[in-house]
């Protein structure tokens, strides 16, 4: 069994987690989920997101062979916490790449979730209704 050097990081938003390994390759391929990314993620808007860390200039990305399994959150939330992992695999190579991705805001972890519902109310802070009769 022939065993391939790859990095492996984890990446999360809201209840999406998304574990992205990335391998050298010749040219760029990505499988989510064992789909590629435009059958996974089919509008433009989630396939940008996800490929905006790879096309940053003056990073020196080559090219990389990326899966991702991702469990968990919607399309959004995954797309997110695919594009997540996949900077911090490629810091985790090279880490002078950190000072060009961190300031465009791709290595920071999204901290917002769903509030979670309280007792006696329709959702966290919605009241039921007040009725006179």
């Amino acid at each position: 069994m022939a065993t391939e050097k790859y990095i492996e990081a984890i990446g999360r938003r809201k209840t999406a987690t998304a574990r992205v390994r990335l391998t050298p390759a010749g040219s760029t391929n990505i499988v989510v989920n064992n789909k590629t990314l435009e059958d996974y993620f089919p509008h433009d808007g989630l396939l940008k997101s996800v490929l905006s860390v790879l096309e940053t200039k003056d990073a020196g990305i080559e090219h990389y062979s990326i899966s991702a399994k991702v469990v968990g959150g919607g399309t959004t939330a995954q797309a997110e916490a695919v594009r997540l992992g996949i900077a911090r695999a490629l810091v985790k190579e090279n880490a002078e790449r950190r000072t060009v991705l961190k300031p465009l805001g791709f290595l920071k972890r999204d901290p917002r979730s769903v509030e979670r519902k309280k007792f006696g109310l329709r959702k966290a802070r919605r009241r039921p209704q007040w009725t006179k009769r």
